[in-house]
């Protein structure tokens, strides 16, 4: 949550303050958590890259979109560029957490 509030006030917050916001709220010591925010990034990444989308109930889910073949322009060369199909990482916020940020405009 404390990650959370640093975002809706246009900050940013670390992993490494993100990590000593939960030791704080948790009593799990900083080095236990950075370890586990550590394994869920590398879970979250591993599971994007193998094609399987990760779900996080009531936060959001990481997902693979794929984007279509298009053409581009090199304004440099003033030529165009065939990009190919390929796939990227998003991430798709839950309504919950939507909701939540959609607050701050009130």
């Amino acid at each position: 949550m404390a990650y959370l509030c640093a975002f809706l006030k246009n900050q940013e917050m670390t992993k490494a303050e993100l990590c000593k916001s939960i030791s704080a709220k948790t009593g799990c010591d900083a080095q236990t958590v950075l370890a586990v925010v550590e394994s869920l990034m590398v879970e979250v990444k591993e599971s994007l890259e193998k094609g399987e989308n990760v779900y996080l109930r009531g936060f959001g889910s990481f997902i693979v979109k794929q984007r279509a073949e298009k053409t581009a322009r090199n304004i440099s060369k003033n030529t165009t560029v065939i990009v190919p199909a390929h796939n990227i990482p998003a991430f798709k916020p839950a309504k919950e957490f939507v909701k939540l940020v959609s607050k701050l405009d009130e």
